[in-house]
């Protein structure tokens, strides 16, 4: 019964750090109607970033900002320089850039940051709670990975549902012509959508490699489990409900519109 509890409790704090990643995924699918399949290598680079940082002296905090600012300007500019280039055109034009893009950030981490095994630390402690005399697993660190997905799934819950920045982004997705008649920078959106995306992704690797070991292609089994849960959570709801037959779907491309119309821009 114990070990039934603990291979419970693992594999549910495994299963969040998945869902921080499907939620990267599921951002910039609604916000650029693209599905990245290079979010695992760029998050894998910016933990390559923190942790170079963490080996010179600065603390996890510092390199865990540090990091998700990183992914920031990274998902930013890849949109800007390499996305910008396909959008618009046939969509397998844009996974296949990404694809190549998943073989070329991994390929230069290891260039610059080599491809041997790294340990990287972790704020909190790995050893689970004693409840009597018996050790449960769950972990300080166990509680970090939960409560950092929670607040990061509220974040873009929030985003999408309650600020007009969200509702931009959705209609710069659905349809850039008429966003930009209603006065929305649809560029602007387009690549907030993607560094946004980045820094949830950053994020995830963050959590998955702390207190065990990152390598270039660490990232490569987050990449799989992540995008079947978005798949199957539905790549339209960050809550993950699939907005299919929900009475609580999200907005249509009609009503983003008919909304962004009678937003005060």
């Amino acid at each position: 019964m114990q070990q039934f509890v603990n291979v419970t409790l693992t594999g549910f704090t495994q299963g969040m750090i998945y869902a921080a990643f499907a939620l990267a995924l599921v951002l910039i699918w609604r916000s650029t109607r693209i599905v990245n399949f290079a979010q695992g290598s760029m998050a894998a680079a910016t933990a390559f970033i923190a942790l170079a940082l963490i080996d010179a002296g600065l603390s996890y905090w510092i390199a865990f900002v540090v990091a998700l600012a990183s992914g920031f300007l990274l998902g930013a500019i890849v949109e800007r320089v390499i996305i910008r280039q396909v959008e618009g055109g046939p969509e397998l034009n844009a996974v296949i850039v990404t694809l190549g893009l998943f073989v070329a950030i991994q390929a230069l981490i290891a260039i610059i940051f080599g491809s041997s095994f790294q340990s990287f630390p972790t704020p909190f402690g790995v050893r689970g709670f004693e409840v009597g005399d018996t050790t449960i697993a769950i972990t300080p660190t166990s509680l970090y990975i939960l409560g950092s997905v929670l607040i990061t799934m509220a974040l873009l819950v929030a985003l999408f549902r309650f600020t007009r920045v969200g509702l931009a982004m959705r209609a710069s997705a659905f349809g850039q012509e008429v966003a930009r008649l209603l006065g929305v920078k649809v560029g602007l959106m387009l690549t907030l959508g993607w560094a946004l995306a980045a820094v949830v992704g950053s994020l995830s690797g963050l959590l998955i490699a702390g207190g065990g070991f990152v390598y270039p292609a660490y990232m490569d089994s987050l990449i799989v489990f992540g995008f079947v849960a978005a798949v199957l959570g539905g790549l339209d709801s960050p809550s993950g409900r699939s907005s299919a037959g929900s009475s609580s779907a999200w907005p249509s491309a009609t009503s983003v519109a008919t909304h962004l119309a009678a937003a005060p821009w």
